[in-house]
């Protein structure tokens, strides 16, 4: 059984990010699982309303599961609360990819929503910290497994062992 790959659009060369950009990181393996049809591309916080450009915001204080669970807050760089937002564009993630039956995610990182390694520390100062983005907390709970872009190896390790381990004569998990 072939696995599907949530994938987050400026990853795929599309212009969502914050700021207008894209952060295109398009492999020979992603362009061949998109060419048969196992990428599914998509934006959370454009999903969830948000316009493109729009203004930073960061995680204060906490993480994506933090958030998630009512305990923390996203804002803007000018103060305004965007939780509601961000909570929606995960809820959002976890919608799609359940229903495209993904198994996994390859997040943008630093992202408050899409960060799976790192975010940033609600300073809006540049200052980054391990943790996760709102989707890809949501995400990894519901047994979604989150990459990062720079952890492409592992995606397709990942892909390719999930993939030996399903046997297509029994249609049973070894």
């Amino acid at each position: 059984m072939k696995n599907k790959l949530l994938v987050s659009a400026c990853l795929m060369g599309f212009t969502v990010r914050y700021n207008g950009s894209e952060k295109a990181n398009l492999t020979t393996r992603l362009a061949r699982w998109q060419r048969e049809g196992r990428v599914v591309i998509h934006c959370p916080e454009l999903a969830a309303g948000l316009s493109t450009p729009r203004r930073p915001a960061e995680i204060v204080s906490a993480d994506g599961a933090d958030v998630m669970g009512h305990r923390a807050r996203i804002i803007e760089n000018d103060g305004r609360d965007v939780t509601a937002h961000y909570q929606l564009a995960a809820w959002l993630a976890l919608q799609t990819a359940m229903e495209q039956y993904c198994g996994a995610a390859l997040l943008t990182d630093g992202s408050p929503t899409c960060g799976s390694q790192f975010i940033y520390d609600g300073s809006f100062s540049g200052i980054r910290k391990a943790g996760m983005g709102v989707a890809a907390a949501l995400l990894r709970e519901h047994g979604i497994a989150v990459f990062s872009e720079r952890q492409i190896p592992a995606l397709i390790a990942w892909m390719e062992k999930t993939e030996e381990e399903y046997d297509p004569v029994s249609t049973r998990i070894r």
